[in-house]
């Protein structure tokens, strides 16, 4: 005789009897159907009771939870116990604080109804939209909560042109009510603001003052990327629009660090290439950005930086360096280089210290001999030895 988890079988040669008996859970094991093979049969009581053990066990979690006043945790695990048990309901905090059951077709009908309301404020529609939105709590009175009275309050804001407001409420849904069905809604009218006011929209500040929303659009966009991951395609988005953002206002070092922060995630595909391609430039512009006359008194690190990403560039996407014009730029950056250090032998040369100037005119000469910078310099040197030898 076997006996196991409320399973009683006896051999009998090849027949097995099974006998009812209350399993985990209070589930009761039946006996096997006519038709059924013998392994079969024990797949199905084995089911059986794996699924009354995990129910039993999830809800003795709950009960344990809500005895000990840790209400979140013990959401958490009823909802866990649910999802194991195979049943199929999302769980809602209502405006009572109690948690309720939704249906996921009753869920979708929901999310129906909250995006017909969205494009009412769209349009600008205050009053229409005021209404679908007090219909929408009555209609859905097992999903209205906390999280949809913020949204909605979010939603009003944003149709009579508040975005201050709108960021605002919708940012502490988003903080306290992660979980909400709301919060793709509530990412994406954030997206929508931030690249108003990327584009250029201004906000009021004090109340008096009308500046250009830059920086908080940044701001958004940089709180978006962190809540859903820059992995995501939202979460990539929003890097993106600040990286070309910060390129279009020539603040090529931020732009810089953010085509970097992308490359680290994306380092391969299209967002790999342009990120790649993005350092590279931004880097290039750091040093354009001065006045020409006046670029070789400047740190030229920024040109070595961007040399290298050029050439990796070439070396992974040689059809598109082709068409890019790769090489012109890099005997640019050649060229800037070479008058960079010819500037330092010059700094020697009127300073009288000609052993100095020699040696930066060489190096000129042997690591950029194509350079115009290569052949001042090579006569330059040519100058100072007939002038040391006249001096002999």
């Amino acid at each position: 005789m076997d006996s196991k988890a409320g399973i009683i079988s006896i051999r009998c040669g090849e027949k097995i009897e099974y006998r009812s008996l209350p399993a985990v859970g209070g589930t009761e094991v039946y006996p096997p159907q006519a038709g059924q093979n013998t392994e079969d049969r024990m797949k199905q009581q084995k089911l059986r009771i794996e699924n009354s053990k995990r129910k039993t066990l999830g809800f003795l979690t709950f009960a344990l939870l809500v005895f000990s006043s840790n209400l979140p945790y013990a959401v958490s695990a009823l909802v866990s116990a649910k999802a194991r048990a195979g049943v199929g309901e999302t769980w809602h905090l209502g405006k009572d604080q109690d948690w309720k059951a939704v249906s996921a077709e009753g869920n979708g009908k929901f999310l129906l109804a909250v995006a017909e309301a969205k494009k009412l404020v769209n349009t600008g529609q205050t009053k229409a939209a005021r209404k679908a939105f007090v219909q929408l709590k009555k209609d859905f009175p097992e999903i209205a909560g906390p999280d949809l009275d913020l949204f909605i309050q979010a939603e009003l804001a944003f149709c009579e042109g508040n975005f201050t407001k709108t960021v605002r409420s919708h940012d502490k849904l988003l903080t306290e009510y992660p979980k909400s069905e709301l919060r793709a809604a509530a990412l994406e009218r954030q997206f929508a603001i931030a690249k108003e006011y990327l584009a250029g929209r201004k906000r009021r500040v004090l109340g008096i003052f009308k500046i250009k929303g830059y920086a908080e659009g940044i701001r958004i966009m940089e709180r978006i990327t962190d809540r859903v991951g820059i992995e995501t395609p939202m979460g990539l988005s929003a890097a993106l629009a600040v990286a070309e953002n910060y390129e279009k206002r020539e603040k090529f070092n931020e732009a810089f660090l953010k085509w970097w922060e992308i490359s680290s995630r994306w380092d391969t595909g299209q967002i790999g290439k342009d990120a790649l391609l993005g350092m590279a430039r931004c880097k290039h512009a750091v040093y354009n950005k001065h006045p020409e006359h006046k670029r070789s008194r400047y740190d030229a690190s920024s040109l070595s930086t961007a040399r290298s990403y050029y050439e990796k560039f070439r070396l992974l996407y040689p059809k598109d360096a082709e068409e890019i014009g790769i090489d012109r730029i890099l005997k640019e950056i050649d060229e800037q280089l070479a008058n960079k250090q010819f500037a330092i032998s010059q700094y020697y040369q009127r300073t009288t210290n000609r052993q100095a100037a020699n040696l930066y005119y060489n190096m000129v000469k042997d690591n950029w001999p194509d350079s115009k910078a290569a052949k001042i310099a090579e006569e330059m040197l040519t100058k100072n030895l007939c002038s040391e030898e006249t001096k002999k």
